[in-house]
């Protein structure tokens, strides 16, 4: 069926631990589907002097961090215009994220996914919004009035190991105030362990360490998730993992818009799935 009237895009939210490669996927995902655009939770930070600490540090890392009334007044102006926040002045892009990891086959392979696909068709009068942020599914009753705004929510996963790695090995972080680099202990003292705690009632028993989602929390939540946890080796953002993670999510959001939208029922549905 088509978008109701008032609807001028579609909100696609795509979050996971620091480092698992949302950002990379999200601009993978830009560049790949007809009329999309991105807007990052980072850019939603409050000013460093109003953060809690933890373990010694500012917090940047906790709900409490992130003005979540003005994301979702972000989110509903971009609901309606189809146009992305001229209030929103982007500070993430200025972010490096390194070399592409998805090899050229990869992307080649979800770009015919796209292309044999009805989206671009479906597309002509509404466009694609990819949310991307560390903190989108938090059980918090502020995250409520987000979550109800989002048409389909992607989940990525990386291993504490590989998601601490790769954060330690970034340049920092462009801020408000100017430029953040971690201090030494704050990744393992602040950002995993919130991680754990936002996001613990995905996996089976609350074991993120374990890394076995829950299939059942997830098809309630309706999040979408690839492989059965990170000890599949998916979502560690690096190498043919990436490359994967990049078809699995291009699939997921053809299927879903697809049958938003009013295509011939997903790929899936096609397919006899």
């Amino acid at each position: 069926m088509p978008l109701p009237p008032a609807q001028k895009s579609l909100l696609v939210s795509l979050s996971g631990p620091s480092s698992s490669g949302k950002t990379t996927l999200a601009r993978l995902l830009r560049d790949l589907l007809p009329n999309t655009f991105i807007l990052h939770e980072d850019d939603f930070y409050k000013p460093e002097s109003l953060l809690p600490f933890r373990s010694g540090h500012r917090d940047w890392d906790c709900p409490e961090a992130i003005d979540l009334p003005a994301l979702t007044n972000a989110l509903t102006y971009i609901k309606s215009t189809g146009k992305f926040p001229p209030f929103i002045n982007s500070k993430e892009d200025q972010n490096t994220l390194g070399a592409c990891p998805a090899s050229p086959s990869h992307i080649n392979f979800a770009k015919a996914i796209i292309a044999s696909s009805s989206l671009h068709s479906l597309l002509k009068h509404a466009k694609i919004c990819i949310l991307d942020g560390f903190l989108l599914y938090s059980q918090a009753e502020e995250f409520k009035p987000i979550l109800e705004l989002i048409d389909i929510k992607l989940f990525l996963l990386a291993s504490e190991e590989k998601a601490v790695a790769r954060r330690k090995a970034r340049d920092g972080y462009v801020t408000l105030e100017g430029f953040w680099k971690d201090p030494e202990g704050y990744v393992e003292e602040v950002v995993w362990p919130n991680y754990v705690e936002q996001h613990g009632y995905l996996f089976v028993d609350g074991d993120v360490k374990r890394g076995r989602l829950d299939r059942k929390v997830l098809e309630r939540e309706g999040i979408l998730a690839m492989g059965g946890g990170h000890e599949d080796g998916h979502g560690h953002g690096d190498g043919e993992g990436f490359g994967e993670v990049l078809v699995w999510a291009v699939g997921e959001v053809v299927d879903r818009l697809e049958g938003v939208l009013g295509g011939e029922g997903g790929r899936r549905e096609n397919e006899g799935e």
